[in-house]
């Protein structure tokens, strides 16, 4: 077998690991090891930041949409028809003389 072929062989076999030059190769297969963890778990991170940024717009979203329809109710609350119809049950009515001005002089 040619030298190539040899090096893909002992490489599927993982003879790299068993022969006298390990220590070297098992270093940098946990290094690499520790950083595939390190990716994965930081990639799970984002994924649940993602997730809860997008639970805080739809909550947002929903407040937003409550807030405009108190906003709306409390306009009509205090319309001027609303507020002459509730003091008419109360048995109050506008008064039919106008307001007069008070001027003080010293």
């Amino acid at each position: 077998m040619s030298k190539i072929k040899k090096g893909v062989y002992g490489f599927l076999r993982g003879s790299f690991l068993t022969d006298e030059s390990a220590f070297k190769n098992w270093r940098i297969i946990i290094f690499v090891v520790g950083l595939l963890l390190i990716m994965i778990s930081s990639a799970h991170n984002s994924d649940r930041k993602v997730i809860a940024i997008s639970e805080l717009n739809k909550l947002k979203r929903e407040l937003r949409a409550e807030y405009v329809d108190t906003g709306t109710i409390l306009m009509r609350m205090k319309m001027e028809s609303s507020i002459r119809a509730k003091a008419k049950l109360r048995g109050l009515h506008p008064s039919q003389t106008p307001p007069k001005k008070i001027k003080i002089t010293n």
